[in-house]
C-alpha cells in the first residue's frame, strides 16, 4: 500500500512540475526554414521576425545551418540583413565555416545530416529599441542553386 502511495505522490509532482515548466516563459527565438528542394537559390531569402521586449538584457545571435555530408565546401557566405523597428534593413556579409578538411564538419552530426549553431556577433549584444525585428538570409555563393543545404535559421537568446 505504501508503494502505491510513493507512486501517486510523484505522479502527482511530476504533473506540478510539468505544468509550472509549461508556463514559465521561454528567453529564446529560434526559427529554422526549408530550403526547398535542399538546392538554395539567390531569390530565396528567408526572413524571420521576432520581438524584443527587453533592452537592458544582452542577447546571443545565432545562425542555424543544416547540410548534408555530401555539401562540397568547407564554408558558405551569407549576405545578412537586420532591421530594428522603424528603421531600414542593413546588411553585412558573413562568412560561415563548416568545417575544414582536416577537422572535417562543425557542429553535430547523424548520418549524413550536420547542423551547425555559430554566433554572428563577437558576443552578447543589446538591442537598443523595443518592439519587432527582422532579420533575412540569402547565400552569396559563387555557385546558384547552392545544392545540399538543407535549411536556413536564426536563434536569438537571452545572455546568462
Amino acid at each position: 500500500m505504501k508503494l502505491k502511495s510513493y507512486h501517486s505522490s510523484f505522479v502527482v509532482l511530476m504533473a506540478v512540475v510539468l505544468w509550472l515548466a509549461a508556463c514559465s516563459k521561454i528567453n529564446v527565438f529560434e526559427k529554422n526554414t526549408v530550403i526547398p528542394g535542399h538546392s538554395w537559390s539567390y531569390s530565396f531569402q528567408p526572413a524571420f521576425d521576432f520581438n524584443i521586449s527587453d533592452t537592458a538584457a544582452s542577447y546571443n545571435v545565432y545562425i542555424v545551418l543544416r547540410h548534408t555530408d555530401a555539401y562540397r565546401y568547407n564554408n558558405i557566405w551569407l549576405n545578412i540583413g537586420s532591421q530594428a523597428p522603424a528603421d531600414s534593413m542593413r546588411f553585412q556579409r558573413f562568412e560561415l565555416q563548416l568545417g575544414t578538411d582536416a577537422t572535417g564538419w562543425e557542429g553535430t552530426g547523424m548520418d549524413d545530416i550536420w547542423e551547425l549553431r555559430k554566433p554572428i556577433t563577437k558576443g552578447p549584444i543589446k538591442f537598443n529599441k523595443t518592439g519587432n525585428y527582422k532579420f533575412s538570409i540569402a547565400q552569396m555563393m559563387r555557385e546558384n542553386p547552392l545544392p545540399e543545404i538543407m535549411s536556413i535559421g536564426v536563434r536569438v537568446e537571452k545572455a546568462h
